[in-house]
């Protein structure tokens, strides 16, 4: 008769129970890594009292029974505050969420609060996968429903083992509060059928597996718009790059590395040495800042729009020969509406529906809202050079031009400073020109070689107090600055010369990942340059006055070259690269990838098929020119040996051999002590060394003494004898302690 297995007791059942339930309490709130929103010190709260209910389970019972009580009015009155104080909705439900699971993972639970952490806890799941896109957050669902499983797999034998019972599990102090977690999972693993967890992972990978296909196969469209997160959600914008600057944002932009935008293109060949990406163009200098006036942005951008598709009308590129260029962005949440871009194009095109504004003669695309989630575009026919073409400006500088025009250029020569300053710059640009009239190129060429001697780089630039503008006070001193002052300072200088000229910001540079071939844009990249209006050519040309950044006036170095001094390998570059691969498998402009990944599972499939069909054949030929040989007395030999070989194995398995099967997963009794019988070893050595036993600790000894040397059918309860000896060495303890 086969030995039975042991099981867990109910006491058992319920400290497993809880430790599902405080490891789901913490991959829950662990989202608030993935959302951005400010609940840090709620999370940290929750954490640390999870681990702590985990650690000391029967802290819980000292809390007072009026405090459960005040909960429920204390959290509704922290969430009408939080809506009050903040005005954002998501956020708001989402540090709900968090306190409720607090409140869930250290207070004794039913079978209804159980419940209710697991629904709590996904709805935080749901949200972070909406609003992220992350590998490590992927692995993390997975955790987490695997968690998820066990714990609802454990309340139901819960429910079972108490059925027609008193419920246990929500008392003040329930009795299975005293539990060692090593022994515990000592238990766990002696009660565990191997088999029975080798299936379970089996199908559940099986279901991951199926999941992951069917994922590629059908086409994805964006969550967050169908539950309309997008509303609710408010996330801080990493790189501020708004219509408005103060000086030193950029520069504490470039104090983040995290991944700001991912870039892939077609052809290397078209790729410049030192790429410029732009987001934003300033033009209004006001009370120390650059921003977007009310006039360009009428003059330039194009009433709203709703598609996918955006196409240019003014500045676009004569289409090149060969096949067409495409370039792919994945801009990450909460950098900017403003799309980065290289500069004009002759197409955009979205994967979904979004709001847009299209400044053509600028290059620039602006959504509605900022993105919530990744947003991803491809441009086609985009021109990568330093020089823009404007053919408003044109018009309105030309001779005899119409009066409406005429605000156009003068808003980009008006200074924006005092009039003591205003003539402080002319005294500038007398000292950079020599009184000379200079064409655009050259002024900026001495322009940014006169900044250069004077100032040098610096991410903390101290600029000394005073009267007049900031930016003024910086250019007479000789203080460092950073890429702001370069710039603005240039505008300046630029406009009193009487050349029209503007701020840009966006990303300057990047690397190119080796392992995933694309650019890779990092907050740390983000960077403020100018461009300057040349009469002569009738386009803006870039400059970038910043020491250091490097002036050349075209970079004829493109391509393969331009790549070799941005290769990243890092090991960072590996961890990015797999970012990419997530996106180009999630984000599709066509069915080409899907295609290609179900048509790559269709030829592995029927290369295996082939294999094992050449396989098969190739045996049975095999099995045909052994039997076609001759049969003589050595080989029929031969064969009995075998035959009377495997015979002797068959009946060795049957009569020794199906024992082995039917322990995998808990040892082998010969070589492994059973827990319980080892920890009733170990409380009989403490009452023994503890001192002589006492008539009060007779029954404990003989309770123990079953537990390790009697058969298993004679054992008690071993967590109440187990509870018992525990008391009873305490006892003998302060008796000692008395005597003494």
């Amino acid at each position: 008769m086969a030995k039975k297995r042991p099981q867990l007791s109910l006491d058992e059942l319920h400290q497993l129970k809880w430790l599902l339930g405080g490891v789901l309490v913490l991959l829950s709130v662990w989202t608030v890594f993935y959302l951005e929103f400010d609940a840090w010190v709620l999370m940290g709260l929750a954490t640390a009292g999870v681990l702590a209910a985990l650690a000391r389970p029967e802290w819980p019972a000292r809390v007072p029974a009026g405090m459960h009580r005040l909960v429920f009015p204390a959290v509704v009155l922290f969430f009408l505050g939080d809506l009050w104080v903040t005005g954002e909705v998501l956020p708001a439900i989402v540090r709900l969420d968090i306190l409720l699971l607090l409140y869930r993972g250290t207070s004794y639970r039913k079978k209804r609060d159980d419940l209710q952490v697991i629904v709590l806890g996904l709805f935080l799941i749901v949200v972070a996968g909406v609003l992220t896109v992350s590998l490590v957050f992927a692995a993390q669902i997975l955790v987490f429903t695997a968690c998820a499983l066990a714990f609802l797999l454990v309340i139901t034998l819960v429910e079972t083992a108490e059925a027609g019972g008193p419920p246990a599990g929500a008392e003040a102090r329930p009795r299975w509060v005293d539990v060692r977690w090593g022994q515990l999972l000592a238990r766990v693993r002696a009660v565990t059928d191997g088999r029975i967890v080798v299936l379970g992972v089996a199908l559940f990978l099986g279901v991951v597996g199926i999941s992951a296909l069917l994922f590629l196969a059908i086409p994805r469209f964006q969550l967050e718009n169908s539950l309309f997160f997008e509303r609710f959600a408010a996330k801080k914008a990493r790189s501020g790059f708004t219509e408005s600057i103060q000086f030193g944002e950029v520069t504490e932009i470039q104090q983040d590395t995290s991944v700001a935008v991912s870039v892939d293109v077609t052809d290397r060949s078209q790729l410049p040495a030192t790429p410029y990406w732009r987001m934003l163009v300033l033009d209004e200098y006001r009370d120390g800042s650059f921003r977007l006036s009310p006039a360009l942005r009428l003059a330039s951008f194009t009433r709203e729009r709703t598609g996918t598709a955006v196409h240019a009308v003014v500045g676009t590129p004569p289409a090149a020969p060969g096949a067409p260029v495409f370039w792919t962005f994945y801009l990450e949440s909460g950098i900017s509406r403003y799309l980065p871009l290289l500069g004009t194009f002759a197409q955009l095109r979205f994967t979904e529906i979004q709001n847009y504004r299209l400044g053509a003669e600028l290059g620039l695309v602006a959504l509605r809202d900022e993105p919530m989630a990744m947003t991803a575009y491809r441009v086609e026919g985009m021109d990568a050079g330093d020089t823009m073409p404007d053919a408003k400006l044109v018009a309105a500088l030309r001779p005899g031009a119409r009066p409406g025009l005429v605000p156009v250029p003068a808003r980009l020569l008006r200074l924006g400073v005092g009039e003591a300053d205003r003539v402080h710059l002319q005294r500038l640009v007398q000292a950079i020109t020599g009184g000379a009239d200079l064409p655009a190129a050259e002024f900026t060429r001495r322009a940014n070689r006169w900044l250069g001697q004077r100032h040098a780089y610096s991410l903390r630039p101290q600029i000394a107090p005073g009267p007049g503008d900031l930016l003024v006070r910086w250019l007479d001193s000789s203080e460092g600055g950073h890429c702001e002052l370069f710039a603005g300072s240039f505008v300046l200088l630029a406009r009193t010369a009487g050349f029209p000229a503007r701020v840009v910001t966006g990303f300057k540079g990047g690397t190119w990942n080796a392992y995933s071939n694309n650019y890779t844009l990092r907050n740390s990249d983000a960077h403020a340059w100018c461009e300057i209006f040349d009469r002569a050519a009738g386009v803006w040309r870039r400059a970038d006055p910043t020491v250091g950044a490097g002036n050349a006036p075209a970079e004829t170095v493109r391509g393969e070259a331009a790549l070799a001094r941005r290769t990243d390998r890092s090991w960072s570059a590996r961890f990015d690269s797999l970012r990419v691969f997530w996106y180009r498998r999630i984000v599709n402009f066509d069915q080409r990838t899907q295609v290609e990944t179900l048509r790559a599972v269709k030829q592995a499939t029927e290369n295996t098929g082939r294999q094992l069909r050449a396989l098969l054949a190739e045996t049975v030929e095999q099995a045909r020119a052994w039997l076609a040989e001759p049969w003589d007395g050595r080989r029929v030999a031969k064969l009995l040996a075998v035959a009377a070989g495997i015979a002797a194995a068959g009946w060795a398995w049957r009569e020794y051999g199906r024992g082995w099967w039917r322990d995998l997963g808990r040892g082998s009794p010969g070589r492994r002590l059973d827990p319980v019988r080892a920890a009733a070893a170990g409380w009989l050595r403490r009452i023994a060394e503890s001192g002589a036993r006492g008539a009060d600790e007779a029954g404990v000894w003989a309770d123990l003494q079953r537990l390790r040397f009697g058969a298993r059918a004679t054992w008690p309860e071993p967590s109440a004898v187990f509870r018992r000896a525990r008391q009873a060495v305490r006892t003998l303890r302060r008796r000692r302690a008395t005597r003494a």
